[in-house]
């Protein structure tokens, strides 16, 4: 009776375990396609006319960093008919003066009460209420618009009628270590690979916070003012619901730095990764339900998505959930199917890890630093057992060293770029 109930234990945590693993392989393997066929992503007709764009960018103490970012928005903008407008969300530093500096409005708020992105947005969309335009494309303050990427959003919003995704990327710090080159990897993994093999399925992708853009029809359907410390995954799971899941944008780019200081390059960390283990566990069952009961296949998609943990703590788990299964086929009779199972789940994930790092990763990730993914395993394992004891819950500024940086142009092959 007690090998009977181990072995029902060890097929759920393996059928736990594997649900997540086959749709991160399925990702990875599906970014790989050569592009061609149905396009997930509608490609705009150059001849039509461009939709009018409200850009909206929510800064919170941002003077080291908005004038570069206002600086390569502004010449992307068609000044007759678009609006750049900045939230100088309760700050205390010249971010507003700043803005209108370099040729943005600004708007003020403060309301120590309610903090976070999800307020400032709020407060920007009404602002915009009055003004006309057709698209809001929202841009975090320390994020790099490459060019073209604000037409490009644009087009594609108004070609499909529904939200749109940059690809967002971040930089390592300048003379980066293997373990922030390693970090700079991952975060590829999540914001490039992934949602590239979405987009080869057709199916919708997350909203990474930066480089969204909207159809103003859809901003009436969901709410913006919260203080989720992941309002942007938030905000893309309610799209999903309201029947606006969103979609990929590949030609369009958007870039960001990870912080130099290794505490708030960690305290980050900490944040995204706990908002997104608490909308696991509080969102995916919702989502399923709904989407299933409504027909919202998109939002079936993106809980299924949604599944998949930080790749560090999936390898983690698979591993531990290995190592138990066949310390439990060894000292019992139970048999070895379980530990079979997920052994080779965990080679699978490894597999096309390694493979989508010989397409997408070299660059960011040379060989020689390869070794350095075990560190940063290790770096992060205290952060999600702090998830068990006590998870962040409050929005917090990451603390940021501007540094200068070239634009960040990710190779699909050592010598050239994913094809738009």
């Amino acid at each position: 009776m007690l090998n009977d109930a181990l072995l029902v234990v060890l097929w759920v945590l393996a059928g736990v375990l594997l649900a997540p693993a086959v749709m991160f392989c399925l990702q990875c393997l599906a970014a790989l396609l050569p592009a061609g066929g149905r396009r997930a992503t509608v490609a705009d007709d150059s001849n039509a006319p461009r939709p009018r764009v409200a850009v909206l960018v929510p800064a919170h103490n941002e003077q080291e960093t908005l004038a570069a970012t206002l600086d390569a928005v502004r010449p992307q903008l068609r000044h007759e008919s678009d609006v750049l407008l900045v939230v100088a969300d309760n700050c205390n530093d010249a971010t507003a003066a700043i803005a209108r500096a370099h040729g943005a409005e600004a708007v003020e708020r403060v309301d120590a009460e309610r903090r976070g992105k999800g307020y400032a947005l709020s407060h920007g969309i009404a602002a915009l209420n009055d003004r006309a335009f057709d698209v809001l494309v929202v841009l975090d303050a320390d994020c790099r618009a490459e060019d073209g990427a604000i037409d490009a959003l644009a087009r594609q919003v108004a070609a499909t009628n529904r939200p749109a995704q940059a690809v967002y990327l971040m930089e390592a710090c300048r003379q980066p270590t293997p373990r922030d080159q390693v970090s700079s990897w991952a975060f590829m993994v999540k914001n490039l690979v992934r949602p590239m093999g979405l987009a080869r399925f057709g199916w919708p992708v997350p909203l990474t916070g930066t480089g969204m853009a909207l159809p103003r029809g859809v901003l009436s359907q969901v709410a913006f003012g919260s203080a989720n410390i992941v309002e942007d995954m938030q905000l893309g799971l309610d799209l999903a619901l309201a029947g606006a899941a969103p979609r990929l944008c590949p030609a369009a780019r958007v870039t960001g730095q990870f912080p130099h200081e290794t505490s708030a390059a960690l305290g980050q960390r900490r944040r995204w990764e706990h908002g997104h283990l608490r909308t696991i566990i509080g969102q995916v069952p919702r989502l399923l339900w709904r989407g299933v009961t409504r027909g919202r296949l998109g939002a079936v998609a993106m809980a299924l998505d949604l599944l998949v943990p930080p790749l560090s703590l999936l390898m983690v788990l698979l591993v531990f959930a290995t190592l138990l299964a066949a310390l439990a086929a060894l000292l019992t009779p139970v048999t070895w199917a379980p530990a079979i199972v997920l052994a080779s789940a965990t080679a699978a994930v490894v597999g096309c890890v390694f493979l989508a790092w010989l397409k997408f990763g070299r660059t960011t990730l040379p060989p020689r630093s390869l070794a350095a993914a075990v560190t940063y395993v290790a770096w992060k394992l205290p952060m999600y057992c702090m998830f068990l004891i006590r998870p962040e819950k409050r929005w917090v500024r990451t603390a940021r060293t501007p540094e200068p940086s070239a634009p960040n142009r990710m190779p699909t092959s050592p010598a050239k770029s994913p094809a738009a």
